[in-house]
């Protein structure tokens, strides 16, 4: 099979590197290659692109913090097929190496496809990125096109915040997300290895994860979740009974009724201020009405932000 496009040689633009953070905006970075893409797909009648290179795929890595870990092989071998008689319609984005050769920034799904499809080159676009632009477009890219679950999600903002210094706003603003869902998703992180890996592997939803968290059994209960089929309602009335268990005892020492409606409310708004820090809290009460409210945070950067949003200052 023929390859789709040849070779140039001309020197891709370099893009100035952030210091730390957004810097110029990733929307700017994806705007140009997104352009530079629409232009290589459909290319004017007698015009050469310049800006798409052929490169062996031989010479090209894929990027070891990719954000997505699983691919589907069906879904994977379709492409290949399809790649197979058509070739690769819109061209991969990677970045030159120091040592030689290419690492993918968007794409690896059509270089894997490539490569089953016993191509020799692929058309690529070549840009300068430095390691935060790199998970940055990798992630967004994903998310575009829904290719990730929740854990790859989680893992991919976690990094951008431990290591890039990003506030959990900001990477919803940048992702187009709330800042909840941000928070949301890198609390569940905080979930026992074994519930982690169910919701990767689909067996339950972001939704049964959400109700597991801070729970001590979380693993006995995620057993159920797969088990027995359980909707996420059935789990956050299994997770209230548990907790009302657990603290009912210590509780109200009146009316059950009341006891176990105080239970319920006392649930409710942890739950609500966990949406809205992105943070495990805990609430303890005495039967004199006072209590304690405790907040748990896991990076540096969910305790500066309770730190500022506490002081009243902008995060």
């Amino acid at each position: 099979m023929s390859d789709p496009v040849q070779e140039g040689s001309t020197k891709p633009s370099r893009v100035t590197r952030r210091p730390h953070g957004l810097g110029r905006g990733l929307s700017a970075l994806l705007g140009e290659v997104a352009q530079e893409e629409s232009i290589a797909a459909t290319p004017q009648e007698g015009a050469s692109n310049k800006s798409v290179q052929a490169i062996d795929i031989s010479r090209i890595s894929g990027h070891p913090d990719q954000p997505r870990r699983q691919f589907d092989e069906q879904a994977l071998q379709e492409l290949a097929d399809s790649i197979a008689r058509r070739g690769v319609i819109q061209p991969i984005v990677v970045r030159p190496l120091a040592g030689g050769g290419y690492q993918i920034v968007a794409g690896e799904r059509r270089w894997r496809a490539a490569q089953r499809a016993q191509l020799h080159r692929i058309p690529a676009i070549v840009r300068e990125f430095d390691d935060a632009e790199t998970l940055e477009v990798a992630l967004v890219e994903n998310i575009q096109r829904q290719d990730l679950n929740p854990m790859e999600e989680a893992q991919a903002y976690a990094r951008l915040i431990a290591e890039y210094g990003h506030s959990q706003e900001a990477l919803g603003r940048l992702m187009g997300k709330s800042r909840s869902h941000v928070a949301n998703l890198v609390r569940l992180l905080d979930l026992p290895v074994a519930v982690q890996q169910a919701v990767r592997d689909g067996q339950m939803s972001m939704g049964h994860a959400r109700a597991l968290i801070g729970l001590d059994d979380a693993e006995t209960i995620a057993r159920q979740i797969i088990d027995k089929g359980l909707s996420v309602r059935e789990v956050e009335a299994l997770v209230q009974r548990a907790k009302k268990t657990a603290s009912g005892k210590s509780g109200s020492g009146s009316a059950a009724g009341n006891g176990v409606s105080r239970d319920a409310d006392i649930a409710a708004i942890e739950r609500h201020l966990a949406d809205i820090l992105g943070l495990k809290v805990q609430i303890g009460f005495t039967k004199a009405g006072a209590g304690t409210v405790t907040l748990h945070y896991s990076t540096l950067d969910q305790l500066d932000m309770l730190c500022q949003r506490l002081s009243g200052e902008p995060i």
